[in-house]
């Protein structure tokens, strides 16, 4: 354990980012994991599929903004997920032959 006051003080505030950090990743996990799920259509929340992707660009974009993920990764993970949720509705929307 630190002695001096000031390291005292910076572990305690960097507790604090990792704890903060953390949740805004798990949200964005979360949002990713329901997504996902959402992707099957036989999954009951397959008819939301646009209000997930929204919440769940949202989600990548507040943890891209408060600099817990890259830009750049960010973007491949909401361009990734965008191709998912097209070809998702592509094929519900292709007449079944």
């Amino acid at each position: 354990m630190a002695n001096i006051k000031s390291a005292i003080k910076r572990i305690k505030t960097s507790e604090k980012n990792k704890s903060a950090n953390r949740q805004v990743k798990s949200s964005v996990r979360t949002a990713a994991k329901t997504v996902a799920s959402a992707l099957d259509p036989k999954n009951e929340k397959h008819g939301q599929l646009a209000e997930l992707q929204k919440s769940y660009m949202k989600a990548i974009d507040t943890a891209a903004g408060k600099g817990i993920i890259k830009k750049k990764a960010a973007s491949r993970k909401k361009s990734r997920l965008a191709k998912k949720v097209n070809a998702a509705i592509n094929q519900a929307a292709a007449p079944q032959a």
